[in-house]
């Protein structure tokens, strides 16, 4: 290593551009870091036929090609910053210049809000089975024990405050009144006469109390579902009455906010549970997940069922409405054994997934796995516990820290997209850039030995 000077002691001057004449010197150091592991370990080229892109033919020459787009995604997990902050560092560093497919020199790229456009465009054309595949047929030389599999589900959360139905019925009434405003001054007439300003100082009141009791609560929640239920048909009159039309936008929420004024009446005067609650009116698909946490007993955002082979994580089933992780046991060794093309011998998972059913699967086709028996031990219940205890240690060690992991490295600890499709392409990256990670640290553990 060269000795490190500081930048005022030179005595002389110097110019940056050297990056372009010592070219390989600075990529041979990229690659010798985490960073670089990870482009080593992307099948880049597999992946841009998944997601099938290409160069525009129309229009000028977009800045970042499709592996740059691509690279764009890795590096936003990896660096765990916003879309701001990642367009600071990419103007910076030189590593991520490299790895995103550019070299800025002494330009710098100020329009950050490319990132999300680019995350709308790839979100719109990601198919999770055929870009898995495209990953694990990279990664397979580097993997051991494809025959072994553990699952497990966990819920990585969106970024939304606790949901009350005070608080939705006032987002619900806020929204309307402002359409509502917007849409008369357009149109030349009087605002309509309501309750609005009153109700909204005693919504802030009631925001304030630090004792928010059940009386003071349900006289809220009441004139707010009446409040919201006159906004409404005040609207829907206008619409009418001017032939106005709204974008789409606008209608999606107004759909959204009749529904639940649909379903919070019901539940506020008969005590009906909602179906498919909605819990937020900017992301309507999000629903409560129960899970039974002392800490969380629910939690908002999408579950993801996802097994494991050698530590390298795959996503099975993604879904935003609660289900059963029980159930998809059986799915779950069907999709190991098209991706891996080998029988599963070894399936790892916890008690929920020990139904009847399971068992009778896990017997029929000879899998052993780490269920507590039921009856009495059979002649090899030394050797059976023994494999169990096992693959319930490779469940427990790898698969479920690999959830900590994720959430605490990779930026799935409050996922902050804005739609349903960019917030499965944000799990989807964060889980895969950590695959990455570790099938990189392989790779360059294994170059040595090939080299001597």
């Amino acid at each position: 290593m060269s000795k490190i000077r500081r930048i005022h002691n030179f005595q002389h001057s110097f110019t940056f551009s050297s990056q372009t004449q010592q070219f390989e010197t600075f990529y041979a150091r990229f690659l010798e870091s985490d960073l670089g592991r990870i482009y080593l370990a992307v099948p880049w080229d597999g992946l841009v036929r998944s997601f099938g892109l290409g160069e525009s033919k129309k229009g000028p020459r977009c800045i970042f090609s499709p592996k740059g787009k691509l690279a764009l995604m890795f590096l936003k997990h990896y660096g765990c910053c916003s879309d701001r902050r990642l367009m600071e560092q990419l103007n910076g560093n030189l590593d991520w210049q490299f790895f995103c497919d550019i070299y800025l020199g002494a330009d710098r790229l100020d329009n950050f809000k490319m990132i999300s456009e680019i995350r709308c465009e790839l979100a719109g054309k990601l198919d999770m089975d055929k870009v898995q595949r495209a990953f694990y047929g990279h990664w397979s030389p580097h993997m051991k024990d494809k025959d072994s599999i553990t699952m497990d589900a966990t819920c990585y959360e969106s970024h939304l405050r606790y949901p009350t139905n005070v608080k939705l019925l006032w987002e619900s009434v806020d929204w309307l009144h402002s359409l509502m405003r917007d849409t008369c001054k357009e149109m030349g007439e009087t605002l309509p006469r309501s309750k609005y300003l009153k109700w909204k100082k005693r919504y802030v009141s009631y925001g304030k109390m630090r004792r928010k009791t059940k009386k003071k609560r349900r006289a809220l929640t009441r004139s707010l579902l009446l409040l919201l239920d006159k906004l409404s048909g005040e609207i829907d009159r206008l619409e009418v009455r001017h032939k106005t039309t709204m974008t789409k936008g606008q209608y999606r929420r107004r759909a959204t906010a009749k529904q639940v004024l649909a379903q919070q009446h019901a539940y506020f005067h008969k005590g009906k549970k909602p179906k498919d609650r909605i819990v937020s009116m900017d992301r309507p698909y999000i629903r409560p997940i129960i899970r039974g946490k002392e800490t969380k007993p629910v939690e908002f955002g999408a579950k993801v069922n996802k097994f494991q082979i050698d530590g390298i994580s795959f996503i099975e089933h993604l879904s935003f409405n609660a289900f059963h992780e029980g159930n998809r046991f059986q799915d779950t060794v069907f999709r190991a054994q098209r991706l891996t093309r080998t029988k599963t011998r070894l399936a790892g998972a916890d008690a929920i997934y020990a139904t009847n059913k399971n068992r009778r699967f896990a017997t029929k086709y000879d899998i052993r796995t780490d269920f507590k028996r039921k009856g009495r031990a059979g002649k090899h219940e030394k050797q059976r516990s023994k494999l169990a205890g096992a693959i319930t240690k490779e469940r427990a060690s790898r698969l479920e820290g690999s959830f900590g992991k994720d959430k605490e490295h990779y930026h799935l600890k409050r996922i902050r997209a804005r739609t349903r499709a960019t917030e499965i392409l944000w799990v989807f990256f964060g889980i895969h850039t950590g695959n990455a990670l570790e099938i990189g640290r392989r790779m360059s553990a294994m170059a040595p030995a090939r080299s001597a």
